[in-house]
């Protein structure tokens, strides 16, 4: 369970707010599934501060973004992951993520990191390039975790070498998303490939407007959580909730 992620709207949560999310989780969850608490910022003190917390919460790892409107160079992505990791025991993931931060942390920087720091321990890969991601696998060695972040490419990402997901789709059909894991896990790939291509529909639907309002929405429409989106995001047009609701139709969700 990943709280405070940023299909979540940590952004606009302040860190009250932040600190409650995750105790919440880690309280549900404790003895049953691990959680990654979100705790990444644009400041390398915040940052620190919120991964201590949740590391006193109870948490079982920390997914920390790269920095984002700041454009810190590769040498300062390194730096603040470093002062980062410095500060807690927990196990890390970065999260690279360039759409949505405009900066994108390169193999070379990922590699240089799992290499110093011991408690950096895997990646959650967006960047949308199965290249870049060969080569942070390549680079990093089978101790370090990749993780897609990009449901669309699940598959091809778990093809070369990924070892799961931190999913949007998840959050509608989280059967479907694990199954398509394990039988990728288990070398078999027809049936991997054959449940690629049936979350195709859904997976697309998931990003027709701006994440994470398609799948909050999603869930409104199913019945599991009220349909309330945090200002600046703004509920989807009209067309789209149509073709959204046509999509959930057709995975008999609603």
């Amino acid at each position: 369970i990943v709280p405070c992620g940023t299909t979540g709207e940590c952004a606009t949560l302040d860190n009250e707010e932040h600190h409650q999310v995750i105790s919440i989780a880690v309280e549900v969850c404790k003895g049953k599934i691990p959680v990654l608490a979100g705790t990444g910022s644009n400041s390398t003190r915040e940052a620190i501060e919120l991964t201590q917390h949740a590391q006193q919460a109870g948490a079982d790892g920390s997914l920390l973004i790269t920095p984002y409107y700041n454009k810190p160079s590769q040498e300062g992505l390194y730096e603040h992951f470093k002062a980062v990791a410095k500060e807690t025991d927990l196990p890390i993931f970065l999260y690279n993520v360039p759409s949505r931060t405009s900066v994108n942390m390169l193999p070379p920087t990922v590699a240089r990191l799992a290499r110093d720091v011991k408690n950096i321990v895997g990646i959650k890969e967006a960047s949308g390039s199965l290249i870049q991601i060969s080569e942070v696998i390549d680079q990093c060695g089978d101790d370090f975790t990749v993780l897609s972040g990009d449901d669309p490419l699940l598959w091809p990402i778990l093809a070369i070498g990924g070892q799961g997901v931190i999913s949007v789709s998840a959050n509608v059909v989280p059967d479907k998303v694990a199954a398509l894991c394990a039988k990728a896990a288990d070398h078999k790939v027809d049936e991997a490939r054959a449940l690629h291509y049936e979350l195709m529909d859904l997976n697309n639907a998931m990003f027709i407007e701006t994440n994470p309002v398609p799948v909050k929405t999603a869930l409104a429409l199913m019945g599991k959580i009220s349909d309330e989106l945090r200002p600046p995001l703004s509920h989807l047009t009209d067309e789209h909730l149509q073709e959204l609701k046509s999509v959930l139709k057709k995975y008999s969700l609603i």
